[in-house]
């Protein structure tokens, strides 16, 4: 039977043998070789006419709670940031929505509209959870609907359309009138003035 000193002496031969080829494997170049390949479908070309003009952002800490009979209710706490932008879609103008004279042109805008909506998840976070259990993903999944239809809501109650128009009147009118030397007046499509376009 062989001595500790020996057996202690053999297991350290080992690791030394070991750890010298591991040592030697990470010397040594890289001879693998990397793949990447992609399956890429152009699904849908989208022709885009939308002058944007103004973006809100926003911060919204939010608290989604479902309520249960008997067992303690889940919550989920994310802090959202978001944005929304004001545009006019240029594409529906047409020939018919410009008159002129000697001095003054006359533009009819379509109404602004807001072209987008969105969550940056990049600046979003899950701050908090509790008793969500197996439901968490599903919980933290209508948080963020939520918090998405709120920006959407809190643009509208802070005027975006009606700032969209006031850079629409400071961008476009020193452009046209640029272009045609002449006073330029915009106005837009309303139940006022020209129908909306389809």
């Amino acid at each position: 039977m062989k001595q500790p000193k020996q057996w202690i002496a053999w297991v350290l031969c080992v690791i030394l043998g070991i750890s010298s080829f591991y040592f030697w494997k990470k010397s040594q170049p890289d001879t693998s070789t990397r793949r990447t390949t992609h399956q890429i479908l152009l699904t849908e070309v989208e022709h885009l006419g939308k002058m944007e003009l103004v973006r809100y952002q926003f911060r919204d800490i939010v608290e989604h709670e479902q309520v249960k009979q008997w067992l303690p209710n889940s919550r989920v706490l994310l802090i959202v940031s978001g944005e929304a932008v004001g545009c006019l879609d240029l594409s529906q103008i047409d020939s018919t929505d410009i008159s002129a004279d000697s001095a003054n042109v006359t533009v009819y805008l379509p109404e602004p509209e807001i072209c987008y909506h969105k969550i940056d998840h990049q600046k979003s976070k899950v701050y908090n959870t509790e008793y969500a259990f197996m439901e968490e993903a599903q919980l933290i999944d209508e948080a963020y609907r939520h918090a998405e239809k709120q920006i959407l809501t809190s643009a509208l109650q802070a005027n975006i359309l009606a700032q969209t128009k006031a850079n629409a009147q400071k961008i476009l009118v020193p452009l046209f009138a640029s272009l045609t030397g002449k006073k330029i007046h915009l106005r837009y499509r309303n139940r006022f003035t020209l129908p909306q376009k389809h």
